[in-house]
């Protein structure tokens, strides 16, 4: 899947649906189904759309929470580029915050635009795209958010005079290009969690790292923060498609969830978020990460254990399993928070040990 961090301007016209001449694959993903126990209830779902206010409508299609990727890779990044220097630079923080939110407002609103293009958001009330009532004018909007947000990226670049920098938030943008837009289409095969990792973590956090800063070195904390940046990222797209397996089928997009089924990805969410915490721990005791960093991200198990528990028992259950996906955000703002503070508190515990010496 925030920067997010993302992809390059959608400027292709929609190409037509795919075919669904695929039945039979079609039919063999629906039997899966059947056997990890998803079970479905149409008329109730229909029911619930209708009670649904055009408040929480604008809400959900806003998508305030999951804005929280934006954040997160550059809090990191920032985090560990003052933990190596002790310098932090505000104005070209919040040039780079307000580029991300850009982008991912490009990245949201497109993704509208061309699910929209496949008939996979036909009955999404929550589409930007089918509560404004027009493709164009939200791709319109979509082209300039991407085009402002740009403009803030190559600033911060100037400022810090990193190619890495520009390389690395440019190869994420490309990862978000390929994941959605035409002719790749990648979510459609089934590969959007790797590129969401790739782009979120890797890339866009250490993109941030070193435009953090001046002269900075690749090195081992970055490195590990920004894997536990990606998985934390990449859980919240992952849950986001238990409540869309219908849709997903009825246009062929083969998301992991289609392939696998709620029951097996249940067990693939308790897997993610139990090696979260493992990793943790790993990057701790090898010192990559901070005691501070290690610390207060473990006040987060509380969370990641709500998120295991909630999804386990709501899986089968459409209408619930809506607010997994918000239970991750939760996860990943909290856990990315703690991250950045222990690298910040890390950095200022040195200082004042230096000052006593």
């Amino acid at each position: 899947m925030s920067l997010s961090l993302l992809p390059l301007p959608p400027f292709p016209f929609p190409s037509s649906p795919p075919s669904l001449s695929n039945r039979p694959t079609t039919l063999k993903f629906n039997e899966r189904r059947r056997n990890n126990g998803v079970r479905v209830n149409n008329s109730s779902l229909d029911a619930s759309s209708e009670e649904i206010s055009r408040a929480t409508l604008l809400w959900r299609a806003v998508k305030l929470p999951i804005y929280s990727v934006a954040l997160i890779p550059l809090a990191v990044g920032a985090g560990a580029a003052y933990c190596e220097t002790g310098l932090f630079f505000a104005k070209r923080y919040f040039v780079l915050l307000a580029s991300s939110v850009l982008i991912i407002t490009w990245l949201n609103l497109s993704n509208d635009v061309y699910d929209f293009d496949t008939g996979a958001d036909k009955n999404k009330k929550e589409s930007v795209v089918n509560i404004i009532g027009s493709r164009n004018k939200t791709q319109i909007g979509a082209i300039i958010s991407l085009l402002l947000g740009f403009c803030g990226l190559i600033w911060a670049f100037l400022q810090s005079c990193d190619a890495r920098f520009f390389l690395l938030v440019t190869y994420a943008i490309l990862c978000g290009y390929v994941y959605q837009c035409p002719p790749f289409r990648l979510s459609y095969q089934g590969l959007g969690e790797p590129l969401c990792f790739t782009a979120f973590g890797p890339f866009a956090t250490s993109a941030f790292y070193f435009a953090s800063g001046t002269g900075l070195k690749l090195n081992a904390t970055i490195l590990s923060a920004s894997v536990l940046v990606g998985i934390t990222t990449t859980l919240i797209l992952f849950c986001s498609h238990f409540h869309q397996i219908e849709g997903d089928l009825a246009v062929g997009k083969l998301s992991p969830l289609v392939r696998i089924g709620t029951k097996l990805g249940s067990k693939v969410v308790s897997i993610g978020i139990i090696s979260l915490y493992i990793l943790l721990g790993v990057f701790s005791s090898c010192k990559f990460l901070p005691p501070t960093s290690f610390l207060l991200c473990a006040l987060t198990v509380s969370v990641g254990r709500k998120v295991v528990k909630f999804v386990q028992e709501n899986h089968n259950d459409n209408v619930k399993i809506f607010m997994a996906k918000y239970f991750c955000v939760r996860l990943h703002a909290l856990f990315g928070v703690a991250l950045a503070f222990g690298l910040f508190l890390a950095r200022r515990n040195l200082n004042i040990n230096l000052k006593q010496i």
